[in-house]
């Protein structure tokens, strides 16, 4: 099993380049089901959790090439609507096969999913959604087992904004009989990026990145080309390791407009911001941050995905802080692994008081998920001394050669 050794040794400096969107590139997959066309997706991250569903989908009978970061899909050979456990047990985002298969071929039997385990994900309102659209599900032996001639329109109001079932729902309406209308509908960015793939394959979908959309339901969608655009955790992820360890970087091929407000947070730290159309600039001027209270909410508030990484740098920060989490009641799992550094941080439910430290002390860890990791990672190249960061197989699922991509701002960091 592979582990990450680091040897803290001062400020990332120099340019970075981002990839593109885990998240935004797992639902586009999913879409490709929705036609028997030929679909071209490009910027695709080469991460874990992009292989797996990659593996997933050319098990159910699509053809996929991929080249670099080029990936080429042809789901005119589909032949299974069967998602088994043993391939969506690793990978959270296996549940927006459903909407699709259904959509389109009438049945689906897909197992409940797997990812990290940082608290409950309920699929209930991607079942309840997809009830409303007319769908005859049963759960039966851990999988969902979906059934309908043809989905019809409907109203349906998510309970509390969910992204992937707002995804999930935005895709299975496309091809239903009718008019769909989604309301308390999730803002992430994703969710309007997806949107513009459907409608590119001949959907008509109005108001997504909104709270309601609607969805003109239509008989086929044929294929496209489409970009994934760069990710934004991976971005804050580079930016808060930058601020941590006093430095001063640019990450390029990037959108400035996903970041606004850990960017705000990053410059409350006492960071200074550059910004241009698809490139952020970090830098320090060598000067310790300042503690910031965070409070994790869904976009365009504080991301939960970005809660680890600022953890980190407020262990690192002068004064105290508060970290709040409201989305994931079990988030905070990598806290006893920074502790082990030498961080100073007390758990009161779902708040960490942070109270920072000139350094922490390289020691042994383990990654309990993949943003855990990053947060080690950059508790590591602002420690003394050396840090093993065991169970990296949680890193791979989210970021692209992001120990390569360190090195190359002066990081000592290796894996073995």
């Amino acid at each position: 099993m592979d582990k990450i050794i680091i040897t803290g040794n001062g400020p990332l400096c120099g340019e970075v380049r981002v990839a593109g969107a885990k998240n935004a590139a797992l639902p586009i997959i999913a879409a490709t089901l929705l036609s028997a066309e030929p679909m071209h997706i490009s910027n695709v991250p080469g991460v874990r959790d992009i292989a797996t569903v990659l593996q997933l989908i050319e098990l159910l009978g699509a053809k996929v090439e991929r080249e670099d970061t080029d990936l080429s899909l042809d789901c005119s050979t589909v032949h299974s609507v069967h998602a088994p456990y043993e391939m969506v047990k690793t990978i959270r985002a296996s549940i927006l096969l459903l909407g699709p298969l259904l959509a389109r071929f009438g049945e689906a039997d897909v197992s409940l999913p797997g990812g990290c385990a940082i608290g409950t994900r309920p699929v209930n309102e991607h079942i309840m959604g997809l009830q409303a659209l007319g769908a005859d599900i049963r759960i039966e032996a851990g999988y969902i087992k979906a059934r309908a001639t043809r989905l019809k329109g409907a109203q349906y109001t998510f309970d509390a904004p969910s992204v992937t079932a707002t995804e999930n729902l935005l895709m299975a309406a496309a091809l239903a009989e009718g008019v769909t209308t989604l309301d308390n509908c999730a803002l992430e960015p994703e969710i309007p990026d997806l949107a513009q793939l459907l409608c590119a394959m001949g959907a008509k979908i109005e108001g997504a990145g909104t709270s309601t959309i609607s969805i003109e339901g239509v008989s086929t969608l044929h294929g496209t080309s489409h970009r994934v655009p760069p990710d934004r955790i991976e971005t804050g992820t580079f930016l808060t390791a930058a601020a941590a360890t006093r430095g001063d970087i640019t990450v390029l091929d990037t959108a400035p407009d996903f970041l606004h407000h850990v960017l705000g947070k990053l410059e409350q730290a006492g960071c200074k911001m550059e910004l241009g159309k698809d490139w952020i600039r970090l830098r320090t001027d060598g000067k310790r941050c300042k503690a910031t209270n965070i409070t994790t909410a869904p976009y365009p508030a504080f991301p939960t995905d970005m809660q680890a990484q600022f953890m980190a740098l407020n262990t690192l920060a002068e004064g105290s802080a508060t970290v709040v989490e409201n989305i994931f009641e079990n988030r905070f799992m990598h806290v006893a692994e920074l502790q082990r550094m030498g961080a100073d941080i007390e758990l009161q439910g779902h708040t960490a008081i942070v109270r920072g430290k000139e350094r922490l002390q390289g020691a042994p860890v383990m990654a309990t998920d993949l943003r855990a990791s990053a947060s080690l990672i950059i508790a590591g190249l602002a420690a003394d001394g050396e840090t093993t960061i065991d169970r990296v197989y949680h890193l791979d699922r989210g970021y692209a050669n992001i120990d390569t991509k360190l090195q190359e701002l002066g990081a000592h960091i290796r894996r073995v």
